[in-house]
């Protein structure tokens, strides 16, 4: 009832959807600073089997790696600036800049405890950096990259058609959004209609990854709940349950029935005309 309530609000109240989400980033990345914790998605099962090759240090993190990868390797990112909203504890970010190779990745996220956090963990990576910024007012000159991804994050924001227009203005002509997020059904509509009006781009690939996420939250269950059980404290455990959509949980339930859709979209800045003589 409680999750139901909180969700409720969350839908009405822009406001308090960003301040909400604000805190509750802020608090992990304060409590629970722990180097093996860098992702914070529900993975992925690749629709084709083929298991991704990984460094032996990324194999515990397969699940979320996949993810990053089905988003990121729709372009080549290679030699390319790179900006990731929403970095949170910079896994994502460090996957793309290691296995990706691009000229350099910023990170940047709203939290600044979750942007320390990136900093101290992934230091060593040298052309990825982390900044505080916030997705609606970003804090970039205009055509200042070649891609922008984003990854489940942006149900966290307060006005999600600023954000779209903020990465428009970032991006290149010629360049790249990379972008995937879950909605309920009837909301996902809404996102659909919403990225259609954006002016600025055109959408070139579009993909229903619901049932693969929904098989990564089954095949990841075993270890998200050691996890919780051992950093967690017990009163918090079910809300952390419903966060990291345990099986049974109302967010695993969602998936399975398909009342919350994940959905993946690139999209292509269009060039700039050149003025008629």
């Amino acid at each position: 009832m409680l999750i139901r309530f909180l969700v409720f609000l969350l839908e009405h109240s822009p406001l308090l959807r960003r301040l909400l989400w604000r805190w509750w980033y802020g608090r992990l990345a304060k409590q629970y600073t722990g180097g093996d914790w860098t992702f914070m998605n529900y993975g992925l099962v690749p629709p084709d089997g083929v298991a991704l090759p990984l460094d032996t240090d990324d194999e515990p993190d397969r699940l979320c790696i996949q993810l990053y990868h089905r988003v990121a390797s729709t372009t080549d990112l290679a030699g390319k600036e790179v900006l990731e909203v929403g970095s949170g504890r910079g896994g994502g970010a460090s996957f793309i800049a290691r296995y990706h190779r691009p000229q350099q990745i910023t990170g940047a996220d709203f939290s600044p405890q979750a942007v320390a956090l990136s900093q101290k963990r992934h230091a060593a990576i040298a052309n990825l950096s982390f900044t505080v910024g916030d997705a609606e007012q970003l804090p970039f000159a205009d055509a200042s990259f070649d891609v922008v991804v984003n990854v489940e994050s942006s149900h966290c924001y307060g006005h999600i058609e600023r954000f779209f227009a903020e990465v428009a203005r970032v991006l290149r002509p010629g360049g790249y959004f990379l972008y995937t997020d879950c909605r309920t059904a009837a909301d996902m509509t809404l996102l659909h209609a919403t990225l259609a009006a954006q002016t600025g781009w055109e959408r070139i690939a579009h993909e229903d990854i619901t049932a693969n996420v929904a098989a990564a939250m089954q095949a990841d269950d075993e270890r998200k709940r050691r996890l919780i059980r051992e950093f967690i404290s017990p009163q918090f455990q079910p809300l952390f349950g419903e966060f990291a959509g345990l099986v049974g949980s109302q967010m695993h339930d969602g998936f399975r029935k398909r009342e919350i859709l994940y959905h993946r979209f690139v999209f292509l800045k269009k060039a700039v005309n050149p003025k008629s003589e």
